[in-house]
């Protein structure tokens, strides 16, 4: 895809140069460089997000009104894109990339003024209660209950594969408020702090020994009503909004892209010959990556929600993904795979080394994309009713 930019565009790319050039520090380019799971970890994350939220940047998508720069669809891709370049680390999208805007879309204007400004700042750190040990995929299902008591829901069940609870201080999550009808018209969307009694999170421990998720236990925790979102029952409305940001809400092109550079990278300092159909492959749905981005950004740009277009970037994206990491294993062979961090060869580059250290954890934790945020099959499920027609 070559494009092309106006000479006010190229110079907001070197303002976002140098601002890159100056805040990124070695501590946090060596966190993204060293981060194996799927998310960054807690430390580097929310340091990088505070320096972003003092510059006014934290934020690209958000509307100025609820303090977002007000970027054009071209200058957040150009951030994204010198992000990625600069091998900046990422945010966390459960605040930024979900809450938010379904808070601008389905929140009061109380709790829109409540939240929105700390979720820009950073103090509140958010974590998404949805799957649950008998219903991920069928989302449906799920049967956290939550009875109404006054002006209280009393919630008693459990969450599981819950990403950084053990770092959020509010969760949003989906309950279960009314049993009598179709499964899907009896869940209600709250917010709930993490420090309300009655609530426990217990680690996950992935294979590869990162701790990202978590299982978190409701004992009779009672939320306000004043912290659902829309109303009682209604919300897998809100739930099928927020979930098209989450599988279409970001910027994965250009991340994708500058990962492949460095496989090239990788591969030339190997000397070794990566299999041309593999590398073609890739590339494509790289680029089908970006298309699909473009598309979502412009509908962003107008006010609109992603669309059924988040589902074929989910899957897409998460298929490069897994593609790159099993790339970077057939590159570094068998050691890569030996219970932990290979060793990068003598006098090998900063970029080797950390390729070296990483490839084992992204290759088992990629595996874990294709469900994530809604199985593939539910996403050709979506793409095959909502584009097709079928």
């Amino acid at each position: 895809m070559d494009l092309r930019f106006s000479p006010e565009l190229e110079t907001f790319r070197s303002d976002v140069q140098a601002f890159l050039s100056e805040a990124l520090d070695d501590e946090l380019r060596r966190g993204a460089a060293y981060n194996g799971g799927m998310f960054q970890d807690y430390e580097t994350n929310i340091r990088w997000h505070r320096i972003l939220a003092a510059k006014g940047w934290v934020a690209p998508a958000w509307p100025e009104r609820f303090g977002g720069p007000g970027w054009s669809v071209e200058q957040r891709y150009i951030f994204s894109a010198e992000c990625a370049a600069a091998g900046a680390p990422a945010l966390a999208p459960m605040g930024l990339g979900m809450c938010g805007p379904v808070l601008m879309g389905h929140g009061t204007e109380e709790q829109q003024a409540t939240f929105l400004p700390r979720i820009l700042s950073g103090e509140d750190y958010w974590c998404q209660g949805y799957s649950e040990p008998g219903s991920g995929s069928d989302l449906a299902a799920l049967a956290l209950d939550a009875r109404r008591d006054g002006d209280h829901y009393v919630l008693n069940g459990s969450k599981i594969w819950t990403t950084h609870a053990h770092h959020a201080n509010w969760m949003f999550a989906l309950v279960r408020t009314d049993r009598s009808g179709k499964p899907q018209t009896g869940i209600t969307f709250l917010l709930i702090p993490m420090d309300t009694p009655g609530l426990r999170v217990d680690p996950i421990i992935f294979v590869s020994g990162e701790h990202e998720v978590n299982a978190v236990f409701f004992d009779d925790v009672r939320v306000p009503v004043t912290h659902r979102v829309g109303a009682e029952n209604d919300g897998w409305t809100v739930a099928k909004y927020l979930l098209e940001f989450e599988r279409g809400g970001g910027n994965a092109g250009p991340g994708l892209e500058a990962a492949a550079q460095r496989l090239h990278r990788l591969a030339a300092d190997h000397g070794v010959a990566l299999p041309h159909g593999t590398l073609a492959s890739l590339e494509v749905t790289i680029e089908a990556v970006k298309t699909l981005e473009f598309r979502i950004l412009s509908a962003l740009g107008q006010g609109q929600n992603p669309g059924p277009e988040s589902s074929m970037l989910k899957a897409l994206a998460g298929q490069a993904r897994q593609q790159l990491s099993e790339l970077t294993i057939t590159l570094l062979g068998p050691p890569a795979l030996g219970g932990g961090a290979a060793p990068a060869p003598r006098g090998a580059t900063p970029e080797v080394a950390a390729a070296s250290a990483t490839a084992a954890a992204r290759y088992f934790n990629y595996r874990a994309l294709s469900i994530a945020g809604g199985t593939d099959e539910v996403q050709r499920d979506i793409i095959a009713k909502r584009v097709l027609g079928l």
